[in-house]
């Protein structure tokens, strides 16, 4: 199992309905998109939340984070959200909209 099925059905769930939202495999779980625009994704057991890099630090405090390493040092503006972070689906809720609130802002991407 690359990544937590419940998890991410989970996420689906909450997304359900929202424009612009797709889904892709990526870094060996899944990743939603908005517009093309990574903002979560489920890794393993974590939930991969893409977040305004200026806020990485104080997010950094909540219950379950700590830096995205996935290619061996930490990321700017990602993070892990381990099962104690999103334990409810008021919290899970509170990292989904805070990342597509962020993803929102992201210029588009350039066709190649």
């Amino acid at each position: 199992m690359a990544y937590d099925e419940i998890l991410a059905e989970r996420v689906r769930r909450l997304l359900k309905g929202r424009r612009g939202v797709t889904e892709k495999a990526m870094f060996g779980g899944i990743c939603f998109l908005l517009n093309g625009k990574m903002f979560c994704g489920v890794l393993k057991d974590d939930l991969v939340a893409r977040v305004h890099p200026d806020e990485s630090g104080a997010l950094l405090k909540k219950p379950g984070t700590r830096p995205t390493d996935f290619t061996g040092r930490p990321m700017q503006g990602f993070l892990y959200v381990g099962p104690d972070g999103y334990k409810t689906d008021k919290n899970l809720y509170g990292w989904i909209e805070r990342t597509v609130a962020y993803a929102a802002t992201l210029p588009a991407k350039k066709k190649r």
